[in-house]
């Protein structure tokens, strides 16, 4: 099954997709945010119908302690708009630790700052999404 990855952000969105066994994410793109959020769902729709991508996972920006604080609340009122635009199932994710896990990939790989900040989105991406993959929710 293909599944898109999305990690939401003020000003990018990462996104990976997996193969279509869907066992392996891989980082795909990096969405910068426009200033019309309608405008960038119309974006991820469009990859998804362009990749035959069947669900879609969003990282759920979680506390640390596991509650639901402000950013979470955010995704989760931007995952319920991505739901309407979109014809596929649109699931939530714990993401806690994406961007820090994928931080430090990129600083083994000797990527400088400019150069990861092009890509630790996309990579986030993959890392939230190869969990889904891994995890409870995953593959079927």
């Amino acid at each position: 099954m293909r599944t898109l990855g999305i990690d939401l952000g003020s000003k990018r969105v990462g996104i990976a997709l997996s193969d279509s066994g869907g066992v392996l994410a891989t980082p795909y793109e990096v969405l910068q945010r426009s200033t019309d959020r309608p405008r960038d769902h119309r974006a991820i729709k469009a990859m998804v119908e362009e990749l035959g991508v069947e669900i879609v996972v969003v990282g759920l920006p979680l506390s640390l302690d596991g509650s639901i604080g402000p950013a979470a609340e955010g995704a989760l009122a931007e995952v319920e708009e991505l739901r309407v635009v979109l014809d596929v199932p649109v699931e939530t994710y714990d993401e806690r630790l994406t961007t820090v896990t994928a931080e430090r990939a990129l600083m083994e790989q000797n990527l400088n700052a400019k150069e990861r900040r092009k890509v630790v989105d996309k990579v986030a991406a993959a890392v939230l999404l190869q969990a889904w993959l891994e995890g409870p929710g995953g593959r079927e």
